[in-house]
């Protein structure tokens, strides 16, 4: 329990000091944002949990999965703001993208699977 309540506070205070900073610099907390952050601290902790490289890999290729779809969720946000779209129904119709984007992707992908 210990150790669940300290991964929880080191993410918390890493996603902090990065919205900070991008609060006094928006352009360079964007681009420091856009690390994959939680990607990063996902496989550190599972790693020190001990996890195999087999599921630290399994897991690496699920997030590239999801990669491509959140690049559409963070356009759709960006163009929803950019056109004076409030917050919100900007990140909603974003996720709608992104779930729209990565049921596609896996019709597709199973597709190819079919015929290879």
């Amino acid at each position: 329990m210990i150790y669940t309540v300290v991964k929880i506070l080191v993410s918390a205070i890493i996603i902090g000091l990065v919205t900070e900073f991008a609060r006094r610099f928006p352009t360079y907390g964007g681009v420091l944002a856009a690390l994959p952050l939680v990607s990063l601290l996902s496989i550190l902790w599972l790693s020190i949990q001990g996890e195999e490289a087999e599921t630290l890999t399994k897991f690496i290729v699920g997030v590239l999965m999801g990669l491509p779809a959140t690049i559409v969720l963070l356009i759709i946000v960006y163009l929803g703001m950019k056109n004076s779209m409030h917050l919100l129904w900007s990140v909603l119709l974003g996720i709608l993208g992104w779930m729209l984007f990565l049921t596609i992707q896996d019709i597709f992908i199973k597709f190819l699977k079919s015929i290879y």
